[in-house]
């Protein structure tokens, strides 16, 4: 951030005053224009649907170690696409991640300025947020860009996180937005996007309660196909230029994002397993 400063290059008073542990709040009250979710346009004007890239589709379910985050690589400007290898899932912090849907640019910067907030206030109280805290933060940001949202620029996150105040086997939580930062806990698994209803129908199918990291994986793959399948925005894998779905994990030793060569491997193995079964594997009894 540009600071303000005196003549001989020192900070301004307010870097010293003691104040909130909200960067985001310090931000707005010391340099607003820098916020994110400032308004770009006058009122009553809003962005064509097809002028900015959106992004689809994310989608989160608990397993036993943890949860684990995906998204698809795909963002478009109404019939165009946009960008093929899309990152839209983000480590907010060691136990915390970030995935999105919406319009891109935007999103982005929420998310960097998320990140931020959460190292400010650990730095500032000397002990990270709770997994409730950080959803109410987020929560914040979406209802600051309400405006935003309103013409046309709108962000859907999606927030999972490892609680270790939880006990075994529940640590892995899951919270979806709205548009104007209502916030609701989502128990097992979630998904948002244009392709969210496919992924959704997908998850109610395939999940199951304890499930390893692997057979978590497969099901967040075989999601994202059924999403691709039916929904023009979400891109499927991309064997040809090998771009394939992100999937990260965050359990009790934190983040992680699946290496390529792993995501690569199940991917195939799901491709090879529509060859045979192009609707996908049935409900496990």
């Amino acid at each position: 951030m540009a600071a303000h400063s005196d003549t001989d290059g020192r900070l301004g008073d307010e870097f010293f005053t003691p104040g909130t542990s909200s960067f985001t709040e310090f931000l707005g009250a010391h340099r607003p224009e820098l916020l994110p979710t400032r308004r770009p346009f006058p009122d009553g004007v809003r962005a064509a649907a097809d002028s900015l890239p959106h992004g689809t589709t994310v989608l989160a379910l608990t397993y036993r170690d943890g949860v684990l985050v995906a998204g698809d690589r795909r963002a478009t400007m109404g019939n165009l696409i946009a960008q093929r290898d899309l990152e839209k899932v983000h480590p907010a912090d060691d136990h915390t991640a970030v995935a999105f849907a919406g319009t891109v640019g935007l999103a982005v910067d929420m998310v960097k300025l998320f990140q931020v907030e959460l190292t400010h206030f650990e730095k500032m109280e000397g002990a990270p947020m709770t997994l409730n805290a950080k959803a109410s933060r987020l929560s914040g940001m979406l209802r600051q860009n309400l405006g935003q949202a309103m013409q046309g620029l709108a962000v859907v996150p999606l927030l999972a996180g490892y609680d270790v105040t939880r006990d075994e086997g529940r640590r892995g939580r899951i919270f979806s937005f709205d548009v104007v930062g209502g916030t609701y806990e989502k128990a097992e698994f979630h998904a948002e996007g244009s392709g969210s209803p496919y992924a959704r129908g997908a998850l109610k199918k395939l999940y199951r309660p304890g499930m390893s990291r692997r057979e978590a994986a497969l099901a967040a793959l075989q999601a994202l196909w059924d999403a691709a399948d039916d929904d023009s925005a979400t891109g499927g894998p991309d064997l040809n230029r090998r771009i394939f779905p992100i999937l990260s994990v965050i359990t009790e030793d934190g983040f992680e994002r699946l290496s390529e060569q792993e995501t690569e491997q199940l991917t195939r193995e799901m491709v090879e397993q529509r060859h045979s079964r192009p609707d996908g594997p049935n409900a496990t009894p």
